[in-house]
């Protein structure tokens, strides 16, 4: 009983305090009258067993789960649950306002039988859209729980790829198996903290896709040929973060038109490369914070043909046991990049790419992963690799920056790979430059060839064995300002920097860190206004040389 003579009515402070428990209680927050509590509606949940599914791992599921998806779908929108068990199942189709809810103890695995399988309605044809779970034009859908989804990829290795390298054409490529996951022109997606593992081809397929999050999901797909972790293409306002991904082939490929893109605290491995950008208008994509590890042929590939890439920033990365590191291909016409619309209107461009706060341990050559169970057939222009910047002709990199990166090398590099010159006008790997005899680029730390605007502060290249090859090889580089650069020099290399037909290059605070024959050695008639003004030289025998119609007019050197 109120009493009437300290208020007619409780207070809206003394109301919520004796309804805030009972509300808490019902599982979530509400709107509150004032006046009169509101009943707060019980989401629907749509447990799979009711709709018939055994989940003893050997029962086909597939109609039971679908049917569960179904109803909640046409209810408008609930949680389809996954119990405790193993729920064996093929082709399935998820849709708009259904949250797919995996128990702790639930895991939807994948049958190993063709049959069981469909392509996606919907999903366009091309590069394989066999699918395991997959949506077509769905609002507010999300995978989470703490359980499992399993492609059973071993089922469906044959020893073949897909065949989509450069120069194959997927000519006799493995297209017919299931991808884990596709969703194609889905908004509002949310995958959160799901354990994926062993899909027969690509892991999470997310082709056209808007508002796309995902949080602290595990990727482990290593059981089959092209099993990549997260594959997109032309997408906008996608964030990833919190993630843990071991894959066989690219970590996170984002091809065609990808805009507006957040990586952030992950940490990824693989035997082929991470962040794989190529093809269309790729625009505007922020990646930081993760940890690189045990991963080869190149952490950070970005290979285009005909493309406008631009304003890419790298920074917070920690790479250990990488080949590469990072490479950046340019050819100005079209390559033989998968996803999206790979030609873009008037001259293409890549431009304004950072990387900051970089720090890396380069292995000499690719070491196989013991729990990738095929050869994995590493290529000779993986070995002794260095960062490589690459365009060529009339194209170039633009407005490119390196800011406090420390890169140890193992070295090893050789005076047959330092004598170099005719490098191959290639740009569909960054391998693939370094391939003919005799094999690997010719600097240890980095190449660039066809760069206007480059700029390098606080950077810091080493080796752990002797290396025969130049620091740092300029090739047609224009309006270069390089600070606080520290080098390790070899008596047994031509020079520390090989400088080739150049332009507008200022160098300040160069540090020599170990004994070098020569300091600079400058080559072509077209060098010109190239300045190195101070620094710690006393390691270096002999300043410059010239060559190829190089002279004293177009270097002005002060110590």
């Amino acid at each position: 009983m109120i009493n009437q003579e300290s208020s007619d009515q409780l207070s809206r402070r003394a109301w919520l305090g004796k309804v805030s428990v009972p509300a808490l209680a019902l599982g979530g927050a509400a709107m509150i009258s004032a006046t009169m509590p509101q009943e707060i509606p019980k989401q629907d949940i749509y447990n799979i067993r009711d709709y018939g599914a055994k989940g003893d791992g050997e029962s086909l599921d597939t109609v039971a789960i679908q049917a569960a998806i179904d109803a909640c779908n046409a209810a408008g929108g609930g949680t389809v649950f996954i119990p405790t068990g193993v729920f064996l199942s093929g082709t399935l189709q998820l849709k708009s306002n259904v949250t797919f809810h995996l128990s702790a103890g639930g895991k939807l695995l994948g049958s190993p039988k063709r049959a069981h399988y469909t392509a996606g309605k919907g999903v366009p044809a091309g590069n394989g859209n066999i699918v395991f779970l997959y949506a077509v034009n769905a609002e507010r859908l999300s995978i989470e729980g703490k359980g499992t989804i399993d492609g059973n990829g071993l089922a469906f290795y044959n020893g073949k790829g897909d065949n989509t390298g450069p120069g194959q054409k997927g000519i006799d490529g493995n297209f017919d198996r299931p991808h884990l996951l596709i969703f194609y022109q889905c908004t509002e997606l949310r995958l959160h903290d799901a354990f994926l593992q062993a899909s027969a081809y690509h892991c999470i397929r997310l082709l056209q896709c808007k508002q796309v999050y995902i949080d602290g999901v595990r990727i482990y797909n290593r059981v089959n040929k092209n099993n990549d972790g997260f594959h997109f293409s032309s997408c906008q306002y996608v964030h990833i973060t919190n993630c843990d991904v071991q894959c066989q082939d690219d970590a996170c490929a984002l091809f065609g038109s990808n805009k507006f893109v957040t990586i952030t605290n992950c940490s990824f491995s693989t035997r082929w490369s991470i962040f794989r950008f190529g093809g269309g208008e790729s625009q505007n994509i922020a990646v930081s914070n993760c940890l690189i590890y045990d991963t080869y042929g190149c952490p950070i590939k970005i290979s285009a043909g005909r493309a406008s890439i631009e304003n890419f920033s790298f920074s917070n990365i920690i790479m250990k046991n990488v080949t590469g590191p990072i490479g950046i291909g340019f050819s100005g016409t079209p390559g033989n990049i998968q996803g999206g619309s790979n030609q873009v209107a008037g001259k293409p461009f890549i431009r304004n790419i950072s990387f900051n706060g970089i720090r890396a341990s380069v292995v000499a050559a690719p070491v196989p992963h013991p729990d990738i169970h095929f050869e994995l057939n590493f290529k000779e222009g993986e070995r002794n690799s260095c960062i490589t910047l690459n365009a060529m002709d009339d194209h170039y990199l633009e407005n490119i920056s390196f800011t406090d990166v420390h890169v140890t090398y193992a070295g090893g590099g050789t005076l047959a790979q330092a004598g170099k010159h005719d490098v191959p006008k290639i740009a569909a790997e960054y391998f693939g430059v370094w391939d003919t005899a005799p094999g690997g680029p010719p600097a240890y730390g980095l190449y660039a060839r066809n760069v206007k605007g480059l700029t390098l502060q606080n950077v810091r290249f080493e080796f752990e064995h002797n290396d025969s090859r130049p620091a740092i090889v300029f090739d047609n580089v224009q309006d270069a300002a390089i600070n606080g650069l520290s080098l390790q020099g070899s008596t047994t290399a031509p020079s520390l920097l090989r400088i080739v037909n150049s332009k507008d290059l200022l160098f300040t605070a160069t540090r020599v860190l170990s004994p070098c024959k020569v300091l600079l050695s400058l080559e072509g008639k077209s060098n010109e206004a190239i300045t190195i003004d101070g620094g710690e030289f006393i390691k270096a025998i002999t300043k410059v040389v010239y060559s190829g119609g190089a002279n004293e007019k177009s270097l002005k050197l002060r110590t």
